[in-house]
C-alpha cells in the first residue's frame, strides 16, 4: 500500500448536486425547490422565529412582569471571603480595589458585603452596600464600615 492507491471509504463521497444547470443535470425545472411558495422564489429569507404561518412560539406565550430600568445590581461578597482574604494577605483594610486584584469582582461591579460566615479580625471595609448583619459583625470586631 502506498499513497498512489489510497481512496475514500465506500459511500463517503457522492456527486455534488449542481442546481440551476438545466434539464440535463437531473435537477431541472424546479431546481429542487418544490413547485410553489415563498421558498421556491429567489430572494427568499425566512424571518427569525417564522414557523410556516403557524402562530410563532414567542407570540403564543403570554407576556408577564416588567424590567425595572433603575435596578442596581450588586455582587455579593460574604464575610467568610473577607476573613480568608485578610488572613492570607495580612490586610487591615479591604476596599473595592483589593477585591478586584483578588479576582472576586470585575472593575464595573458594585459590591455588597453579606453576613454569611464569621469574622475574627478588625477590618476597615469599604464597599457600596452592607447587609445589617454584616455591618454588625464588622463593628463587633472593632472594625469600620465605609459606604461608597
Amino acid at each position: 500500500m502506498n499513497l498512489s492507491n489510497l481512496k475514500p471509504a465506500e459511500g463517503s463521497t457522492g456527486k455534488e448536486k449542481r442546481i440551476g444547470r438545466g434539464q440535463g443535470s437531473g435537477h431541472g425545472g424546479t431546481a429542487t425547490r418544490g413547485r410553489n411558495g415563498a421558498q421556491s422564489r429567489s430572494g427568499y429569507s425566512s424571518k427569525l422565529g417564522f414557523e410556516g404561518g403557524q402562530m410563532p412560539l414567542q407570540r403564543r406565550l403570554p407576556k408577564y412582569g416588567f424590567t425595572n430600568l433603575k435596578r442596581v445590581e450588586y455582587k455579593g461578597i460574604n464575610l467568610g471571603v473577607l476573613e480568608e482574604l485578610a488572613t492570607k494577605n495580612s490586610l487591615k483594610s479591604i476596599d473595592v480595589e483589593t477585591l478586584i486584584e483578588a479576582g472576586f469582582i470585575s472593575k464595573n461591579d458594585r459590591v455588597k458585603i453579606l453576613g454569611n460566615g464569621t469574622l475574627s479580625v478588625a477590618l476597615e471595609v469599604t464597599a457600596h452596600a452592607f447587609s445589617k448583619s454584616a455591618a454588625a459583625a464588622i463593628e463587633a470586631q472593632q472594625g469600620k464600615v465605609v459606604k461608597l
